[in-house]
């Protein structure tokens, strides 16, 4: 038996690696079954290369808890440590063996498999423990096994031991205060969340499944009987689909995948796409859309960044640009550099060219789709709209070639790109300044009136359900010369799209100067209405209500975030009047009360279209109907 000191800067490297290495202390779990996983393929590396000539046999990682004793153990039988190999990666704090490695056998096959970088992950022990030990035995021929002890403090005891198979005991005294880390329910979602596809078995206890009889008995019915039987219970799936070549894989394997990961998800993702590079960075993962329809605030923590197979974070923003974090699935990459304790990530040139390669990756595979099967593609148009305008917003690399498949969708249930679309309404929709007009309606149902009458004009209208709307119409307007956009209530038709020809009123100015305070009488808040007369062609509804395009859209904006001050003013409305509507005519030749009561009844009937008529308002408007009739 000897004594010594790890060889360490400080004598407070403990209290730092407790307090300040790790972010949670659950990361000890993965930091250990990590080196076990790392034991178990450098030795299937040796086998490979001839370094080692005996029996690999089942290798496998066991966290073994001990309640009585308050250990936590972690057993592999991997390569295994003689003493000289201790001094030199455990005495020696930060002097990582993985790292070694890899250099080392740089460039051969199965040598890039090691998890291992900084050589602090066996150190995380001492977070929760009080006391921990080694006991390992190389596979080297004729090695001594060795147990390596020590408290938390710098001081180490180093023994020969009885150890006959080959591999390393990694046995936590657990503490006072991480008493949680005996419990059996908190120790397997640990394993669950970091060890779920590492690439050696990961065992934790047993659990129950039931077989066929092995003596073939048989129940009353003349069926096998099924008897319970224990069997270790395996944690991961050592090959996860993102492993595998494509070429491997079907859909039901994708969609199997997409399961595993999500399994409280019942509705299959709408596509995938499988990463797969190997230059000028290694990168592998799946991709997963899910349908986003109107949700923009989906859950962002649906990607899983892991790295050779080891869960890192679920936080990967700095990794793939925002719109893409509202994807699913797994991205794995070695080559994405990690902070000291593997908890996040740090900023570099590969993370910069990763995210750019997965932009490109998402862009192509789009375009592909709708290239190779439009029908397809604006079958899941919909699902599909949030994301595409959210990446058109953010990243213009994606929005150059989002151009070519990029869909807009007209109220007849027709999809367009918007280069088709500004063909199609040219003709009628453009403008005597030479803008082409772009109708929309985020409401289909409540502004069906509105709709009706520019399709009785010959008019096109586009529906637009998603809540980016008003952002995308501004970035299609700085994108497209001469495209204008107006939602179809923001003001008459003659107004959206003003022609040459100009329409005379019926009313004089004294007509209307002696209507108007009759109209603004008729509105129960006055401050939001403005009430102006319009010389409309005499079909046109006698009273509408509109919003100006430019004053709604900057609020909408504001709602959705970003837009300027104008989210902080009133709503203001514009109460237009068809002076060349019959009724308008008729109002005009009466007066007193009978006037007061049509008037306010036209006002009522255009709040409503509007759903803007609630409350006692709409019971009154009920209410003075009945008596009309």
């Amino acid at each position: 038996m000897r004594t010594g000191q790890i060889n360490v800067q400080t004598e407070n490297i403990f209290p730092i690696i407790k307090k300040f290495l790790y972010s949670d202390h659950e990361i000890f779990l993965r930091e250990l079954v990590s080196n076990a996983v790392d034991a178990s393929q450098k030795l299937k590396f040796f086998a490979k290369n001839g370094e080692f000539k005996g029996e690999l046999g089942n290798l496998k990682v066991e966290v073994i808890l001990n309640n009585e004793e308050k250990t936590l153990t972690i057993r592999d039988n991997g390569i295994g440590m003689t003493a000289e190999e201790i001094d030199r990666y455990i005495n020696q704090i930060a002097f990582s063996g993985a790292e070694e490695f890899v250099q080392k056998y740089k460039g051969k096959e199965g040598a890039e498999n090691i998890i291992g970088h900084f050589g602090l992950g066996f150190y995380s022990a001492f977070m929760v423990a009080e006391k921990v030990q080694i006991r390992t035995k190389s596979f080297k021929d004729g090695s001594q096994a060795v147990q390596w002890e020590s408290n938390g403090s710098p001081e180490f005891t180093i023994t020969d031991i009885e150890k006959t198979d080959r591999g390393t005991d990694i046995v936590l005294y657990i503490a006072e205060d991480s008493l949680e880390f005996l419990e059996k329910n908190r120790i397997n979602e640990i394993l669950t969340r970091y060890c779920k596809f590492l690439p050696v078995p990961v065992l934790f206890g047993t659990k129950t499944e039931y077989i066929d009889s092995p003596e073939g008995e048989k129940d009353e019915d003349g069926k096998v009987k099924r008897v319970a039987v224990d069997v270790d219970n395996q944690i991961n799936n050592t090959t996860p689909a993102w492993t595998k070549a494509p070429i491997d894989l079907k859909q039901e394997d994708y969609d199997s995948f997409y399961r595993e990961l999500y399994p409280m998800t019942f509705e299959n993702p709408l596509f995938h796409i499988h990463l797969n590079v190997d230059y000028p960075f290694n990168l592998t993962g799946i991709l997963y859309f899910p349908k986003i329809k109107e949700n923009v605030e989906v859950q962002r923590n649906k990607i899983n960044l892991y790295s050779n197979q080891v869960f890192i974070t679920d936080s990967v923003e700095n990794i793939v640009p925002e719109f893409l974090t509202l994807l699913h699935g797994v991205i794995d990459s070695p080559d994405i550099p990690l902070n000291v304790s593997r908890s996040y990530l740090q900023s570099d040139g590969n993370v910069k060219k990763i995210s750019a390669h997965i932009t490109k990756k998402v862009a192509d595979k789009l375009a592909e789709m709708f290239k190779n099967d439009r029908a397809d593609f604006e079958s899941k148009w919909d699902d599909l709209q949030v994301f595409v305008q959210y990446g058109t917003l953010s990243e213009e690399k994606f929005a150059e070639k989002a151009r070519n498949f990029s869909l807009v969708k007209s109220t007849d249930g027709k999809y367009y790109t918007v280069e088709e679309y500004k063909d199609k309404i040219a003709t009628l929709q453009t403008d005597k300044d030479g803008k082409i007009v772009v109708l929309y309606t985020n409401n289909p149902e409540l502004q069906y009136g509105f709709v009706k009458k520019a399709n009785e004009r010959g008019y096109d209208v586009l529906s637009f359900e998603s809540p980016l709307t008003p952002h995308w119409i501004s970035k299609m307007e700085q994108t497209f010369e001469n495209l204008t956009f107006a939602r179809v209530d923001a003001d008459t038709l003659d107004k959206l799209i003003k022609k040459d020809e100009e329409i005379p009123s019926k009313l004089s100015k004294e007509d209307e100067e002696k209507l108007k305070p009759v109209f603004e009488g008729a509105l129960k808040e006055k401050e939001k209405f403005t009430v102006q007369f319009e010389s409309m062609s005499a079909s046109e509804s006698p009273v509408i209500i509109t919003q100006p395009e430019f004053i709604r859209r900057m609020m909408e904006q504001q709602r959705m975030g970003g837009g300027g001050f104008f989210g902080a003013f009133p709503e203001r409305y514009n109460i237009v009047v068809n002076s060349n509507h019959e009724k308008i005519s008729e109002i005009l030749a009466t007066s007193g009360e009978e006037q007061t009561k049509k008037v306010k009844q036209l006002t009522d009937l255009a709040l409503l279209s509007q759903g803007m008529l609630t409350g006692e308002a709409l019971n009154a408007f009920v209410e003075r109907s009945m008596e009309l009739v």
